[in-house]
């Protein structure tokens, strides 16, 4: 088998991960130039269960040509602002995770030096995304800098299956070819140990050049085939277990997602425009199976449904992601569990990454080794930033939070738990996805104050920077009544 050009690619399974990666590869590679076939078996279900995306999901329809109306109609989509934060400092406790930033800059210094040294109103307060958010109103934010509403980053909230349909239907209307069946067979190259072919269950045989290992925590072909292996990380994130439950709407749609903290794990509730998704992640060790559905049953604000389906996984990464002819995307590739609703991005930016790399000819080490660096780089930046949420609490009431809070954190988290405990500092390298407002919400949020603040944050008066203060706060709060609801905007603009 010659390997010296890439003309025909095969992806392996189905669900949001295969069919995004169609999409992205019919629609960026040039016409022409080969082969995309998809290969799936409508015996087999998808997981399904993220539906909370972060903003880098516009992105990707912007690269696709998605129009965003017809994407929230065809998906049951509503708009996220954020991520609220029940009992995970402490019982009782709540915080707000915006997307976009706090307040404004002030003589070159970050803003929340400046809220940390005056301590002055909610740190909330300061966000038009968390503002919003809690007043149940959303619009897409202006384009001019000079408008507080041009501060507004959102997300989507929407039904996973429905997205993934909405994916095939771009697919395959740029070309790309699907086939229902199951595989039962993976023919390697004998010299080489590449993937030569798969073959179906009624004698189909599907030869490619590259293969996309879409199979869900099988690894059908990135491990079964060439026993790729597996990092796991479950000494960090223990958790092994979810169970998702769909629910009627109790009410208008809320633009965020909220996750509130249990004995040993964590609950969702995201608002579609058709029905409510929950769940509830949690581990093993410390809570059984039927405990865990009578809690996430007793915790639903609306009458379930269907029936909790249960998922069980182990939170880690492939120590390759591009393996000789294979690249695995989404499950096959790795899991870091949805508690900042980053499942989906990470097959974005796997698919994306291997667009930006993707070979001309054959396909190349130093290409291969690159796209494995970067992929290793964004499973471990979102795996701290998880972590970050159990190891930072003021929770010791079960055994469980207090072994999170006592565990040792990889040496890339404690750097910056220590620099923000110094003095409340965030360094932000080129290409991290989680931001400045990121990283200052969850710590503070989890309870991480710091002993100081940037002393560059003295050279302007107090009373000066409590005046510009109290009148960020008074323009946000004015942008947030200029807003429309959040289900009138829907209603208006998209209704499914």
């Amino acid at each position: 088998m010659g390997h010296n050009q890439v003309r025909d690619i095969v992806i392996v399974g189905g669900g949001t991960a295969a069919w995004m990666a169609a999409a992205v590869l019919a629609t960026g590679l040039p016409q022409g130039r080969g082969t995309i076939t998809l290969v799936e078996s409508s015996a087999i279900g998808t997981v399904g269960v993220g539906e909370a995306t972060i903003p880098p999901i516009l992105q990707l329809n912007r690269l696709l040509q998605l129009d965003e109306g017809e994407l929230i109609r065809r998906t049951q989509a509503t708009y996220k602002l954020g991520i609220e934060f029940r009992d995970w400092r402490e019982l009782g406790a709540s915080y707000f995770h915006p997307f976009g930033a706090y307040g404004a800059d002030l003589g070159g210094v970050h803003f929340h030096h400046y809220w940390l040294k005056t301590q002055q109103g909610a740190l909330s307060d300061y966000s038009l995304p968390a503002a919003a958010a809690y007043a149940g109103r959303f619009a897409a934010p202006v384009e001019d800098p000079r408008n507080v509403l041009s501060r507004l980053s959102y997300a989507l909230h929407f039904d996973a299956t429905l997205y993934a349909a909405y994916l095939r239907d771009v697919a395959t209307g740029r070309g790309v070819t699907a086939l229902d069946g199951r595989i039962v067979d993976v023919a390697l190259d004998g010299e080489s140990g590449w993937v030569r072919s798969i073959l179906l269950e009624d004698g189909r045989e599907i030869a490619g050049d590259l293969f996309i290992d879409c199979s869900g925590f099988r690894g059908l072909l990135i491990e079964e085939a060439l026993n790729t292996g597996y990092e796991n990380w479950s000494h960090w994130l223990p958790m092994d277990r979810a169970l998702a439950v769909p629910s009627q709407c109790s009410g208008p749609p809320v633009p965020f997602t909220r996750s509130t903290a249990q004995d040993a794990g964590w609950i969702w509730r995201i608002p579609l425009q058709h029905r409510t998704g929950n769940g509830h992640v949690y581990c093993s060790s410390f809570v059984d199976d039927q405990q865990a559905a009578d809690r996430l049953l007793d915790q639903l604000d609306a009458p379930a449904i269907a029936d909790p389906r249960p998922l069980r996984f182990q939170t880690g990464r492939r120590p390759k992601a591009w393996n000789r002819n294979v690249v695995a995307l989404g499950l096959a590739c790795g899991f870091v569990e949805p508690l900042e609703s980053t499942s989906i991005h990470l097959i974005q930016q796997g698919v994306t990454t291997l667009l930006s790399l993707f070979p001309r000819d054959g396909i190349n080490k130093a290409e291969v080794a690159e796209y494995n660096r970067l992929m290793q780089r964004d499973f471990e930046r979102v795996r701290d930033f998880v972590i970050l949420h159990y190891k930072q609490t003021l929770r010791r009431d079960t055994d469980f939070w207090r072994e999170m809070a006592a565990m040792p954190v990889p040496d890339s988290l404690s750097h910056r738990m220590e620099l923000f405990a110094a003095n409340g500092r965030v360094m932000i390298e080129p290409g991290e996805l989680f931001t400045e407002t990121s990283w200052v919400a969850v710590m503070l949020g989890q309870g991480l104050t710091p002993n100081g603040y940037d002393l560059q944050a003295d050279l302007l008066p107090e009373a000066e920077v409590r005046e510009k203060l109290d009148r960020m706060r008074t323009t946000i709060a004015r942008g947030v009544q200029a807003l429309p609801t959040h289900k009138s905007y829907i209603d208006r603009l998209c209704a499914g």
